[in-house]
């Protein structure tokens, strides 16, 4: 016997995304800003003179990936309990990736789902981690391993935000702007060569653009089982990166920019990206101080952590790679033998020194 559940179309999960200065944030029932100290310290004044809510609450969590972990999500569901929040109340992100992706993961939990907001004060989540509605932690295993996809209500991007940030995650952001046009724009990555991101007018345009990129494949593949995938260019790399050098100790967008370098040495060694498209990109990063080096201890121990990677499946590895500028090649099982060789390209360089 077979007993059917035919369930409605869910409601739309549309919203949008505002680039500009911060509006008026009108909340009708109880909200909570989650926010870190810095964060807070810099800018919190300003946010709160944007946000009307029936009660408003301040939760305020460590700064830093290290912090990103279950541990972390109990602690602030239990000051959401404290607080009395309801399935009718709303959370807002304020912060960097780490917060977003941590109030995200807590609102698609708190009493089986709940409303967020987000509003990114990093470039890096500005561009990439605010947009498409994944959340998550890290455990032991890897980076966000545990998460859901909840998609935000709303995503408020203003660049006054930005004018406090360190150089360093300034930097982090744009190895994100960069893997984007990498991938899905030849004319903005030309466009990037010959702009300075560090002018006003310029930032604005291309997180514009890329925020167009990144809803444009949302809305083709929300819950990546497609194209949504070829974002993780470079970041299939950089995830073991990130665990063998420990959370913290490599900024993101860092470890992605590395990624990027080795997945462009992945795309050579199959022929499909030339060593001169390599250098474009290799410089491009240089330009914003982005670290291209790295020395792998284990070429081996390298390779058996890509098979904890999100993308992983039936024992397969997928790496997403450039197959020219603007055009990306979806990699799946490759030979161990050539990735290994790669691998050990980076294990045999030494510490520092130039490609």
């Amino acid at each position: 016997m077979k007993i059917s559940i035919q369930l409605p179309r869910p409601p739309s999960r549309d919203y949008d995304i505002t680039i500009g200065p911060l509006p008026e944030i009108k909340i009708d029932g109880k909200a909570a800003i989650i926010t870190n100290p810095k964060v807070s310290g810099l800018h919190l004044k300003n946010l709160l003179g944007a946000v009307s809510a029936k009660e408003l609450y301040i939760v305020t969590i460590p700064d830093g990936e290290s912090y990103k972990t279950m541990d972390t999500i109990e602690w602030v569901l239990d000051r959401l309990f404290d607080h009395r929040l309801d399935r009718k109340s709303t959370l807002i992100a304020f912060g960097g990736g780490v917060i977003g992706d941590m109030t995200g993961f807590a609102a698609s939990i708190f009493e089986r789902g709940i409303d967020f907001i987000q509003v990114p004060t990093t470039l890096l989540s500005q561009v990439d981690a605010s947009v498409g509605g994944k959340t998550g932690v890290n455990n032991r295993f890897g980076k966000n391993l545990v998460g859901a996809f909840h998609q935000p209500r709303a995503v408020y991007i203003d660049t006054e935000w930005l004018k406090t940030l360190p150089k360093r995650e300034f930097a982090a952001g744009v190895a994100e702007i960069v893997k984007m046009a990498v991938m899905f724009d030849a004319p903005f990555f030309e466009w990037l060569e010959t702009h300075d991101l560090y002018d006003d007018a310029n930032l604005e345009e291309a997180i514009a653009r890329s925020v167009a990129l990144k809803a444009k494949v949302v809305n083709e593949d929300e819950k990546e089982k497609g194209v949504r995938a070829v974002l993780n260019y470079g970041h299939t790399f950089a995830h073991v990166i990130e665990n063998f050098s420990g959370y913290g100790n490599l900024l993101h967008g860092e470890a992605v920019a590395i990624g990027m370098v080795m997945a462009n040495d992945l795309a050579i060694e199959y022929g499909f990206f030339s060593e001169e498209e390599a250098e474009r990109v290799r410089k491009l990063l240089k330009r914003y101080d982005l670290p291209t080096e790295y020395r792998i201890e284990d070429a081996e121990a390298f390779y058996d952590q890509f098979f904890l990677d999100k993308k992983s499946h039936d024992g397969q590895i997928t790496f997403i790679v450039p197959e020219k500028i603007g055009k990306w090649h979806m990699l799946v099982d490759p030979d161990k033998e050539r990735v290994v060789k790669v691998l050990k390209k980076w294990q045999a360089k030494g510490e520092g020194g130039e490609r």
